[in-house]
């Protein structure tokens, strides 16, 4: 577990935090899984689709390549989603270490461009991911779902080493 880079950290943090509400989802009756609730983008597979989206795009944009299509509006497995989420969190995670944090890219949005910070753009993923993984932890007090999976930082520092 890193301990001092804070990139790492968000890094490993993000992927940690909505791996756990993944793993919840797993064991959820369907119907709970897409429950519709008043918060966020609706339901939890719903949230879960927005989280890995929002890896897409960013990796997209820090690859300095075409945005894809967003994955909202279609219905997935937790399996599949599982997987997109893998393959998603592995391949932002490699190309927010490939470069250097000051440089700049650009995202295009609306028929605006937009510049940030490569390091901008990992803070934003990891901070909006934490947003969306409260409204989860949120939906699953509301179907009664106990132990809530884990999510801060602490928690993270606290039970993701083995050695701790």
């Amino acid at each position: 577990m890193p301990t001092s880079n804070p990139i790492e950290i968000l890094l490993e943090h993000d992927r940690w935090g909505t791996q756990n509400i993944i793993d919840v989802c797993k064991k959820l009756p369907l119907e709970q899984f897409h429950q519709r609730f008043d918060m966020g983008p609706g339901s939890l597979h719903d949230t879960v689709t927005h989280i890995i989206t929002a890896l897409r795009v960013w990796e997209d944009v820090l690859s300095t390549r075409e945005v894809r299509p967003r994955l909202e509006g279609s219905t997935r497995t937790v399996a599949e989603l599982q997987t997109l989420f893998d393959e998603s969190t592995t391949a932002f995670a490699a190309v927010a270490r490939k470069h250097p944090l000051d440089e700049t890219v650009v995202r295009e949005r609306d028929g605006q461009k937009f510049v940030f910070s490569r390091a901008g753009v990992i803070t934003h993923v990891a901070t909006h991911g934490m947003h969306h993984r409260a409204q989860c932890i949120n939906m699953l007090r509301q179907l009664g779902v106990k132990p809530l999976p884990n999510s801060s930082v602490a928690d993270w520092m606290r039970t993701a080493d083995p050695k701790r």
